[in-house]
């Protein structure tokens, strides 16, 4: 019975100190840039908005959402990245993992005048959770998930876990 109710105290402690993803992105985010959900991505006209993935190229080669752009985080430029984007009023996606790094890369695109600038709430994580497919360089699809580390993979519940 000791071992039991030892047992049901940790489980439960445990699933309590968990962080949710909201409780993250409020941790790390400063949240000048509005979210989006996942669903409501899902839901657009694919030739009415632009996803740029902020993850870096090697994440990006195991999986990321079709028609994203790679435009990378430690090297961003906006330059480069908005060069094939003329339309300023285009409603533009930025992800990443989880949302922490897309925020960084939205606020580049929304100082250099870009109106419509969303970040994915739950990144590529959020995505696959709720059973969207992804794909890997070469368009196919893949139940791999790069998640950066094991810290930020704990939120992928579907799928496969790639860190390296």
């Amino acid at each position: 019975m000791k071992k039991l109710t030892f047992l049901f105290l940790f489980i439960s402690l445990t699933a309590f100190s968990q962080e949710s993803i909201k409780e993250v992105l409020k941790k790390y985010n400063n949240e000048k840039i509005p979210y989006i959900s996942v669903d409501r991505l899902k839901s657009f006209n694919s030739k009415k908005v632009v996803i740029l993935d902020a993850r870096e190229q090697k994440e990006f080669d195991v999986s990321h959402i079709k028609n994203s752009i790679p435009v990378g985080y430690n090297n961003f430029n906006v330059s480069k990245a908005i060069k094939n984007i003329t339309d300023k009023n285009i409603s533009v996606v930025v992800y990443c993992t989880l949302g922490v790094r897309s925020e960084d890369i939205a606020e580049k695109l929304k100082e250099a005048g870009y109106k419509n600038v969303y970040n994915l709430f739950g990144g590529i994580v959020e995505w696959k959770n709720k059973g969207y497919t992804v794909v890997d360089i070469n368009g196919n699809e893949t139940e791999k998930v790069h998640v950066s580390s094991k810290v930020w993979g704990k939120w992928l519940l579907k799928g496969e876990k790639v860190y390296e």
